[in-house]
């Protein structure tokens, strides 16, 4: 309702640890203004932890850019990686060091390539989540062979440790199949499946996006939030950190959907907010748009610590139970 009153607790407290995922990070520089920072101090804050996945460069560096002179410095940024399954901690940076950040062609990263770009022109900016600390084991592993894959190569977080739960509840078949995989060849495990992609350089872990979110359109992986990013500033009327890309079946083949929340009290025009995101997502992914649906404010499926939720918006599009407010076809 009120980001500021983060920072001004911060402040105010002298707190050293705080954070959230990349939508905080938002919200802090979107949502407050010069006139609510002006006295701000941050200079306690120590550690702004971020445990999205994946994590947005461009987030956190507009967010430090932004709070700079109140405090904020960029070794202070906390890369993360973690699930309630694991306890909720697997791998972390180093507290006082500035994030790895590495620049990978986009074009290769498509086709599951991971290719070093020089500069950032056509280029994804990956955040590494930092390393796993203690008995934690993190394999990456091809989630159709179950076969580790090489460093530097991308496949499914495997993890194995002492703080990693031993099941759902009350939920035997669900628990087997994600809490009980073993590497094929060499029978090590039992290991958690994540359901998160990734991979490792080095001892650094990169996450790239979910398994079940990944949208696969003629062959060519497009990574939801990647979509999602470029459609949420097309157009005035839309919500930051409101949106859902994800693919339905038809025709035969799969085509891009995305369902999207429009700030409050705004009446948008389908037809402006379509004519927006089909020009955002043809120039930047040389994609075409299916279909759009405009709903309520809140509307769009999170999780308790307000991720988007892209299985439940895509079974909500097609049940036609997400608060819709208007609707757009191609076809149409």
């Amino acid at each position: 309702q009120r980001p500021i009153r983060m920072l001004e607790a911060i402040s105010k407290y002298k707190a050293q640890i705080s954070g959230g995922p990349n939508f905080t990070y938002d919200l802090l520089v979107n949502k407050t203004t010069p006139e609510q920072r002006e006295g701000l101090d941050l200079r306690s804050w120590t550690v702004a932890f971020n445990g999205a996945e994946p994590i947005r460069w461009e987030t956190l560096a507009k967010f430090v850019d932004t709070f700079e002179p109140y405090g904020v410095r960029k070794d202070i940024l906390y890369p993360c990686f973690g699930l309630a399954e694991g306890t909720l901690f697997v791998s972390g940076s180093e507290v006082g060091h500035e994030p790895v950040v590495v620049n990978f062609d986009k074009k290769a990263l498509e086709r599951n390539q991971l290719v070093e770009a020089g500069g950032e022109d056509k280029a994804v900016t990956l955040v590494s989540s930092g390393h796993f600390k203690g008995d934690q084991v993190i394999k990456i592993v091809n989630p159709e062979t179950r076969l580790e894959v090489k460093n530097g190569e991308l496949g499914e977080i495997w993890v194995h440790g002492p703080s990693i739960a031993k099941g759902y509840w009350n939920k035997k078949e669900e628990s087997e199949k994600t809490f009980n995989a073993y590497i094929a060849d060499t029978g090590e495990g039992p290991f958690l499946r994540t359901e998160d992609l990734g991979f490792l350089k080095g001892d650094e872990l990169f996450v790239t996006g979910r398994i079940k979110d990944l949208i696969i359109i003629r062959g060519v992986n497009y990574y939801p939030q990647d979509i999602e990013r470029v459609v949420e500033v097309c157009h005035p009327d839309l919500r930051q950190g409101g949106g859902a890309a994800f693919s339905i079946e038809a025709d035969g083949e799969e085509k891009l959907v995305i369902a999207h929340e429009v700030e409050f009290r705004a009446k948008p025009d389908i037809n402006d907010v379509a004519a927006a995101m089909r020009e955002a997502v043809a120039e930047n992914f040389d994609l075409q748009l299916h279909a759009l649906m405009l709903v309520k404010p809140g509307r769009i499926p999170k999780t308790s610590s307000g991720k988007i939720q892209r299985y439940a918006s895509r079974l909500g599009y097609l049940n036609d139970t997400l608060q819709k407010i208007a609707v757009w076809h191609a076809d149409d």
